[in-house]
């Protein structure tokens, strides 16, 4: 009898913790335990704005943050910079969990990123988010997101903001999965965009070589490669995605295609200074800088 209690007694311990954990996964979204401090007065406000898509037929949204004093200069105009979500994100990610707006204030008061109009697409396909899949930054069978985030939204975006039109002021980044999808993306689109960014991602897909950043750099022509400017990061806790990056870094430098690679401490994670949130916090503010850096080279006027 004893025996039995302990047996059921056990079991119900065993089912609490699969039931908070699956509460803990897939109804929270597994938040960081210590995500990064959020400030209140940086003067940055973002909104979510919505736009018809025809490559995904239905009502898609997007977060954009526009730069200080938008509204003071009617002629002015400014880089744009998309940003790229992980799996079990969206549109809000950035703000909600990566605290981008002290990011952005923070740049822009050294001078280091010159104000510019930052875009958060929503990157889920047809299947929605989940913990259990990556985002298909492609156009297959769950989706067009390739055509809906390389060429439909840019349209949208240059229609409703006050853009500078050049590739060279226009980036594409993002984190993990969205690492991944920025350079699979953007190497199609390089009339919209010339500058990328990837923390902690890889650079070969499961999908096949078609959607696979390592292969298709190789097939650019020379004056392409001339036009890319990318910036590369990962944690080294990210044992798989370090390698990846680091043999993208290898054939970019091969190919002669302008780039920078750095290993950080960490990576993915739920708790620690250099782990998950607070890693991708910490190191925007590098490859945003790295952005400015090539904004600034291009002399925005």
């Amino acid at each position: 009898m004893k025996i039995s209690k302990i047996f059921m007694g056990i079991l119900g311990a065993i089912a609490i913790l699969i039931g908070g954990g699956y509460y803990y996964v897939f109804v929270l979204g597994a938040p960081q335990l210590d995500p990064p401090q959020e400030e209140t007065n940086t003067g940055l406000k973002f909104q979510l704005e919505t736009f018809n898509s025809q490559a995904m037929g239905t009502v898609r949204n997007y977060g954009v943050i526009l730069p200080p004093g938008y509204s003071k200069n009617a002629q002015k105009r400014y880089p744009v910079i998309f940003l790229l979500h992980g799996g079990h994100d969206d549109a809000r990610a950035y703000v909600d969990k990566y605290a981008i707006l002290n990011i952005l204030s923070e740049l822009y008061k050294s001078k280091k990123l010159p104000p510019s109009i930052v875009i958060t697409p929503d990157g889920n396909d047809n299947r929605g988010s989940s913990p259990l899949y990556d985002p298909d930054y492609f156009d297959g069978p769950h989706g067009k997101i390739g055509t809906l985030i390389g060429s439909e939204l840019v349209q949208v975006v240059k229609s409703r903001y006050r853009t500078l039109k050049s590739p060279q002021f226009w980036a594409l980044g993002g984190l993990s999965s969205g690492g991944w999808g920025a350079l699979n993306i953007g190497l199609r689109y390089l009339n919209n965009f010339n500058i990328f960014f990837s923390h902690s991602g890889y650079f070969t897909d499961s999908s096949g070589p078609q959607n696979s950043p390592q292969q298709i750099v190789q097939r650019l022509s020379l004056d392409d490669r001339k036009r890319l400017r990318i910036y590369l990061d990962a944690g080294a806790n990210d044992t798989d995605f370090l390698a990846s990056t680091k043999a993208f870094h290898q054939t970019l430098n091969q190919l002669g295609i302008a780039n920078v690679f750095y290993s950080f401490p960490g990576g993915h994670g739920l708790s620690g200074v250099d782990i998950g949130w607070n890693y991708f916090h910490k190191h925007l503010k590098d490859s945003l800088a790295y952005v400015g850096e090539q904004f600034n080279n291009s002399k925005i006027k």
